[in-house]
Formats: structure tokens, sequence, C-alpha cells
């Protein structure tokens, strides 16, 4: 059973990615349409249309999830357990962290068209990326959420100390 996350987000295209595709499949069908019969140049465009619409589906269709204990990002599944400090980053800091202070290890969720992420370091021992670096509309947003979840997971959880 799933619970009402408490914080989601899809990474979805820009508007700005469609309107350009289909200036592109315009000229496209405009060229097919010079050269070939009207039904070719029909046909290539659909063709087209389908192909870029799958792809941008496809693309745009990775979440950013907090739910059930768990931060999910794309296919990838972290317990709230082994979240440790929690950044959400301006656009520079972003650059830098995924650029020239990036980690090999790191696993990335980025989208070249949002310019803010957010970092979650990994605390489990056993797990080799040493942080998580994920593209965000609402980095601040995204970070209070994980972090009161993480809190709220550590609240719940049985004390071992005797």
């Amino acid at each position: 059973m799933t619970s009402t996350p408490s914080y989601s987000e899809r990474l979805s295209v820009p508007l700005r990615w469609w309107v350009q595709a289909t200036m592109m499949i315009a000229t496209i069908w405009l060229a097919v349409a010079v050269a070939a019969p009207l039904w070719a140049a029909w046909l290539v465009a659909l063709v087209c249309l389908a192909v870029i619409g799958l792809l941008f589906v496809g693309y745009g269709a990775a979440r950013i999830e907090v739910v059930d204990g768990h931060l999910r990002a794309g296919p990838a599944r972290l317990p709230l357990a082994y979240v440790g400090a929690v950044d959400a980053l301006d656009p520079t800091r972003t650059r830098m962290v995924a650029g020239r202070e990036a980690d090999h290890r790191a696993y990335l969720l980025l989208r070249p068209y949002r310019k803010r992420a957010v970092r979650v370091e990994v605390t489990d021992p056993r797990d080799p990326a040493p942080y998580w670096l994920l593209s965000s509309r609402r980095p601040d947003e995204l970070a209070r959420a994980l972090s009161a979840a993480v809190a709220d997971s550590a609240a719940a959880a049985p004390r071992t100390d005797a």
C-alpha cells in the first residue's frame, strides 16, 4: 500500500521544446511536400511527431518523490534512514557540483532545462554513491520536505539504546 507522497514532482520537458519540435516538424513537412507527394509529407511528419513525442514523454517521465520512507528519483530508491545533509542549490552551485566538483560515483538525475538542483548526502556505508544530485523545479520545497520526512522517520524509529 502506497501512502500519499509528502513531495512529488515530474521532470517534464518544457513547453518551448514542444514548440521547437513543432516548428522542426513543420519544416520537415514543407521540405518533403516540395519534393514528394503530399501523402508522403504527411506520413513523414506523423512519424517524426510520434518519435519526438515518445522521446519527450519518456525523458520527462522521471519523478522525484518522498513517500513510504524513501526518496525516489527516477528508478532509484533511497531509504530515508540513509539520507544525510540535504542542500537546495542555486544555479551557480548546481553547475559546480554537476561539473568541476562532481564525483563520478554520485547518482545524478539532471535535466538541462532545470537550472537548480538538490544535493542529498547518502550515509549508507554499503552504497557507493556519496550523494545524489537531483534537478528540481522547486528545490527549496524538495529540501524542506525531505528534511522533514527524515526527521519524522528518525522520530518514529524504535530506539535501540538501553
